[in-house]
């Protein structure tokens, strides 16, 4: 167990270190892939959600390998009509941890809404010693 300063209160001790923003995650174009799967869970072909995140073939194709590797994703490869498709769908892992990720994002929303003063930063005062840099 890590020792806590004597200056820090207990509760607050790792208060915003947000452990569960895992960063496999956190990438924007993850995230994306992540929403769109938990969204559809009987899964979506490569081609829609190529076209559900903006991404490009090459880039889909890196970040759902990056995904699978993690086991955040499952991929079938099959075909219809004589073409080749790839299905993604969340795997049950992913979805835990998804789950979790989205629960420690509302955390961080939470903390910045409830946190933030209506006075701009200007406006606060400044404890004695200190001076702009």
């Amino acid at each position: 167990m890590k020792k806590q300063k004597a200056t820090e209160p207990a509760s607050e001790q790792g208060r915003f270190a947000y452990q569960g923003l895992e960063r496999v995650i956190h990438e924007r174009a993850r995230l994306s892939i992540m929403a769109s799967l938990i969204a559809h869970p009987e899964g979506l072909l490569f081609t829609d959600l190529k076209d559900l995140c903006t991404l490009t073939d090459g880039n889909l194709s890196r970040h759902i390998d990056v995904l699978k590797d993690a086991g955040l994703i499952d991929v079938w490869k099959g075909f219809k009509n004589n073409r080749p498709q790839t299905l993604c769908r969340l795997s049950d892992d992913g979805r835990a941890r998804f789950t979790e990720y989205i629960n420690v994002l509302e955390h961080v929303v939470s903390d910045a809404v409830n946190s933030a003063p209506d006075a701009p930063t200007r406006n606060r005062q400044i404890k004695e010693g200190w001076f702009p840099v």
